[in-house]
């Protein structure tokens, strides 16, 4: 291996790491509650995104899952050939674009505004059509991508997942979900061994 290879792969923890500190200061504590209020008191979740947030968002459903907020993602391509189908007016949906331009995703908010279905957006512009059209929207921060030619969605993956992430163990914490709950619904592997000792 090369040693400028080495050095790029600790530059990226140093890049990440710090831009995980510093995105915690872009978020409005507000918009925070906001969305913790909206999710935890939704009938459904969705969530939306394309390439890497797309990824993030199949995470954050699931999470949404293990702590019993029934939620799915929605693919960006099915959503508008029926898929929407599955939002009714009470449920939330999440849309994660860092640019808040993304084509996919300005047709869904707009039929979710229709259905009556809030909308949360979780994007680095606030200027964006995203942003503009949301009811809810959580500022994210980059500073810069990992790689060399700040091109690939390494950091800003990172940090899209932190807020997930965030949003997760706080509406744990809002909704009073006790340990409990989560044994009965993930007895497999070593997590479900140890909770249901």
């Amino acid at each position: 291996m090369k040693s400028s290879s080495w050095n790029y792969a600790k530059e990226s923890f140093r890049i990440e790491s710090d831009s995980i500190r510093e995105a915690f200061e872009y978020i409005d504590k507000g918009a925070f509650e906001q969305a913790v209020n909206a999710l935890g008191n939704a009938d459904r979740i969705a969530a939306s995104g394309c390439g890497h947030s797309g990824i993030a968002c199949r995470h954050f459903a699931h999470s949404m899952c293990c702590i019993e907020l029934p939620a799915r993602f929605l693919s960006p391509a099915e959503a508008v050939h029926g898929a929407s189908g599955y939002l009714k007016k009470g449920d939330v949906i999440v849309l994660a674009s860092r640019g808040g331009k993304t084509a996919e995703l300005i047709p869904i908010m707009q039929i979710c505004k229709q259905k009556q279905v809030t909308v949360i957006s979780i994007t680095e512009d606030m200027d964006a059509p995203l942003a503009v059209g949301s009811d809810i929207v959580i500022r994210m921060h980059v500073e810069r991508e990992a790689d060399k030619y700040n091109s690939q969605g390494t950091t800003s993956f990172v940090v899209l997942s932190a807020i997930f992430d965030a949003l997760q163990v706080a509406l744990l914490e809002e909704t009073d979900y006790r340990e409990e709950q989560f044994a009965l619904i993930h007895p497999g592997g070593a997590v479900g061994k140890r909770l249901n000792q």
